[in-house]
Parts: C-alpha cells; structure tokens; sequence
C-alpha cells in the first residue's frame, strides 16, 4: 500500500509532482487507464542535437516549443510529439514535465515483465546523454533519488531501459549506463532489474 493509498501526507509528492524537480508541465500526455499499476521506472538517454549537452532543446522538444530549423538533425524529427515525466541533466539538475500520476508518452511500442504499452504503468526519466557513452556520477546520484521517492509512494518493482522494453528498436541507455551503481545507490533486490546487467 502506499501513502496515496493510504491517505497519508506525503511531503515528497504533490498530485504526482516530485518536490524537488523543476516543474515544466508538457502537453504530450494523458491519463493512465483504470486500474493501471505503476510498478516499472524506465530509464532513457537523450540530447539535442545528439552529443550535444547543456542547452534548451531536450525541454523545448517535450514542450512542443523546439525551433524545428534550428539544426538540421531536427528536420528528422519534425512534429515529434513526446514527453518524459523527468528530465537529468548532466549536472544532475532535474526537470518533470508529466505528472506521475499520468500517462507520458516515453515509451513508444514496448513490452515488459509481460506488458504491452509501457506508457501505461511506467515513470520514464530521460539521462542527458548519448546511448554507449558514460553518464555523470550527480545523475546517478539524482536518478538514485527520483526511484527510492517513487518507490515510496508507488509500488515499483522494476527497473529498465528503453532498451529492455522494446529490443532492436531502441538502444537506450546503453552501455555506457552503470546499472551495478544505480542498484548499489538504492540497495534494491537484483530482480528489481534487467538480469543481463545485473552484476552479482
């Protein structure tokens, strides 16, 4: 049960709003269906244009407000309506665009644990990065706190990638991503996680 269940306050949490991200409400979601279970946190890496990190366009993208001339990579992507519901940058700054308690539209045609339509009952979190390459110790260290707070107020039991719930499709985040630091930061059961990167 959780403390939404319950109908305990939860200070963390304000109607699926994480206190502690910078709040950029996107308009590229809904809500989940009834009865749906948010028990899965899915991990994505991202920037704009690709390799490039530090500026506006990851957000501008999920705000529909991104300058589609602006790069020529753009062009590919032109009318791309997607959202997260947070976003790490690589100084480990957090952004939430959707509420947890809604749908985001992060996952695209996936399967997990069972599941199709991960959108349905996931949180996605988007590391400021480029799939194969290494990822900042403070997004480590914010991703680690995003999923003991969801954790807290969900009842989350996995943890994936993008690549994990639609193979061959999507290579995020890649091997560059240390899942041995994630699950020694949370302390959670390795099945918890994707087995093939679980070091024991």
């Amino acid at each position: 049960m959780t403390n939404a269940d319950a109908g305990a306050p939860d200070a963390l949490w304000d109607c699926g709003w994480y206190r502690y991200a910078r709040r950029l409400p996107s308009p590229n979601c809904g809500a989940r269906p009834v009865g749906s279970v948010v028990d899965l946190v899915v991990l994505h890496s991202i920037s704009l244009p690709p390799g490039q990190y530090g500026g506006e366009a990851v957000r501008q993208l999920f705000t529909n407000t991104l300058d589609w001339d602006a790069h020529p990579y753009y062009q590919g992507i032109r009318g791309l309506k997607v959202s997260a519901h947070f976003f790490v940058e690589r100084c480990g700054a957090l952004w939430q665009f959707v509420s947890c308690d809604a749908r985001a539209w992060h996952a695209g045609v996936s399967c997990y644990r069972g599941r199709d339509n991960c959108n349905d009952d996931s949180v996605g979190i988007e590391l400021e990065g480029l799939e194969g390459e290494r990822f900042e110790p403070a997004q480590y260290e914010t991703a680690a706190a995003v999923c003991a707070a969801l954790a807290a107020h969900y009842p989350i039991a996995h943890v994936a990638g993008h690549e994990h719930i639609a193979p061959g499709r999507k290579f995020d985040p890649g091997q560059g991503f240390d899942w041995a630091e994630l699950r020694s930061s949370l302390a959670w059961p390795a099945a918890f996680f994707p087995p093939e990167n679980v070091k024991v």
